[in-house]
């Protein structure tokens, strides 16, 4: 049997200690550990001492009070907002690949202190050092920054300490992240387009309402003649255009601020979330993106060792949707009440019989955490595809309706003179 050279930190005293101890892995070394009231901080298999490089460094204050000497870098101007995915990936990569290779927590997260380009950032990070130094863990350090660190990192990051496997448990914190990012951006992809160009049609659209459609106006009078239908709609909206501009140009900022207010009450909320999930063309990608964040997240708490009820229980939490949240929590009762996981997520209508099949194998085969790694990886790869077809799709579409609110316009503003020309013909025949 191994043994296990550590140093760790008294619960109770706050002291360091070092020892040695027998175990069949190092998770298990440090689980008897945690048993004995010490915390692990650095550990390494084999006889030379913990702190010699090459040892495994744990979330834990391990490096000790940063030496005076140490360089600081020189006070900067800090970028404005909130914490990013984005930003949060890198964290997570650079303190995986520190720790990995064996530098103290105190000392990684010093590094990505000095480096840190986001105020956000930089006081999150400031704050955690100081209190990992002060003897805190990793997780209750990030625990005070809920802006910054949500539910579902820190009982990654927890688990991570747990099994002291923190640096592989931030790469998969990492990749979690990255990949919930890139379908993010890849669904606003998806809507920027139709709406780019909507835009883009609504202006061209008030142009020639306030500048082409008076011209003919003073054409139309001039002839006396009752207008066709179709124009007498088209010089209403033009006098409207020029008569109503404030109330034209401020209205859309008036929908969508009732809009918002409306969706963040309950009521609201469930109303919108339902039916987002059933849009003739947007609903299957929205079903699918629900699908591919549902799965990888409990596929990597549950690979992490969080027990499948608190991991549903962190997942409800993070779905974004109140009709999936809805289902997760349902399936978390049932399990509770001896259920599997499956019954309640096909009832829901929500998941694919696909996806809950899958799911169904994995249950019984006992390899649930990686048949839902599989199931989310071919949601990821159906959200990519779906994005690129509905790209194709809207495009086409946009031209027509285009082409055809324009023509309708140009048709109108022709169709008394067509009018003119017939009356003309028929006096002289």
């Amino acid at each position: 049997m191994p043994t296990y050279q550590y140093t760790a930190r008294n619960s109770e005293t706050g002291k360091s200690v070092q020892g040695s101890i027998d175990a069949a892995t190092q998770a298990d070394a440090v689980r008897e550990l945690r048993t004995q009231g010490l915390i692990p901080t650095q550990m390494n298999e084999g006889t030379n001492s913990p702190n010699v490089g090459g040892g495994n460094t744990f979330a834990h204050g391990s490096g000790g009070p940063r030496s005076d000497s140490a360089p600081r870098v020189k006070k900067r101007r800090m970028k404005g907002g909130a914490a990013k995915a984005d930003d949060l990936v890198i964290i997570f990569r650079q303190l995986s690949t520190m720790i990995k290779a064996g530098l103290p927590l105190v000392e990684a997260l010093n590094t990505l202190t000095e480096q840190a380009d986001k105020a956000t950032i930089y006081h999150a990070m400031s704050s955690i050092e100081k209190d990992v130094q002060a003897g805190s863990s990793f997780h209750e350090a990030m625990v005070r920054h809920p802006k910054v660190f949500n539910q579902f990192v820190l009982s990654m990051i927890k688990a991570g300490e747990a099994s002291g496997q923190l640096d592989v448990i931030l790469d998969q914190v990492a990749i979690y992240m990255e990949k919930s990012a890139k379908i993010v951006r890849d669904v606003k992809s998806a809507s920027m387009y139709p709406a780019g160009v909507l835009i883009f049609c609504t202006i061209i659209m008030y142009v020639i309402m306030t500048t082409l459609v008076p011209t003919f106006e003073q054409v139309f009078s001039d002839m006396g003649d009752d207008l066709p239908f179709l124009t007498q709609i088209v010089v209403w909206v033009s006098y409207a255009c020029r008569a109503y501009w404030y109330v034209i140009l401020g209205l859309p900022f008036v929908l969508i601020f009732t809009f918002k207010k409306w969706k963040n009450t309950k009521h609201g909320r469930w109303i919108h979330d339902y039916y987002i999930l059933r849009l003739p063309v947007f609903g299957q990608l929205f079903q699918k993106v629900a699908v591919a964040r549902f799965t990888r997240a409990l596929g990597t708490l549950m690979h992490s060792g969080v027990n499948i009820l608190n991991a549903l229980e962190i997942t409800s939490q993070s779905a974004g949707n109140v009709t999936i949240e809805a289902a997760i929590i349902k399936t978390r009762m049932a399990i509770q009440g001896g259920e599997t996981i499956t019954r309640p997520l096909a009832e829901s209508g929500i998941f694919p019989p696909m996806v809950t099949r899958m799911i169904e194998v994995g249950e019984r085969t006992g390899a649930l955490e990686s048949m839902l790694q599989k199931v989310a990886e071919y949601y990821e790869d159906q959200v990519d595809a779906a994005v690129a077809g509905l790209t194709k799709m809207i495009e086409p579409m946009l031209i027509v309706f285009l082409g055809i609110t324009i023509g309708s316009v140009v048709i109108a503003m022709f169709l008394p003179l067509f009018k003119m020309l017939e009356n003309i013909s028929g006096t002289n025949s």
